[in-house]
């Protein structure tokens, strides 16, 4: 039923920027968690950021605290993830995801899920 679709990936230098958009479809956008994870080729699929859909609090993992901002626009049902200071690490498919639950850190938490976006960062 929910379709989302990210968008902004690309390749940028060290210490460069990007902005991914996740778009959604459907109105009920504003009850899901929205989150960003990060997969990098012979590696598992890892959390990097989230937004509740109760209070709009923002939670990250520890290698992006300070460097990534998530944030959304639940009028546009869109979900942001500003990456600033991009290191060659960060290089992955970046997905969204949407679920029902207040805050999410695991992928088995999110029901729909993107179809990634490549942000490559070289150095």
């Amino acid at each position: 039923q929910v379709q989302l679709v990210e968008s902004g990936g690309g390749s940028v230098q060290a210490g460069g920027s990007l902005r991914l958009s996740c778009a959604a479809s459907g109105p009920r956008f504003s009850s899901y968690a929205m989150g960003w994870f990060r997969q990098a080729p012979g590696k598992e699929r890892e959390f990097v950021a989230a937004i509740s859909w109760s209070d709009a609090n923002t939670y990250y993992a520890d290698s992006v605290k300070g460097r990534f901002t998530i944030s959304r626009d639940n009028a546009k049902n869109t979900v942001y993830l500003q990456m600033n200071s991009l290191k060659p690490e960060d290089t992955a498919v970046y997905y969204c995801a949407a679920g029902p639950y207040d805050i999410g850190y695991k992928p088995r938490e999110y029901e729909y899920w993107g179809q990634g976006t490549q942000v490559t960062v070289s150095s």
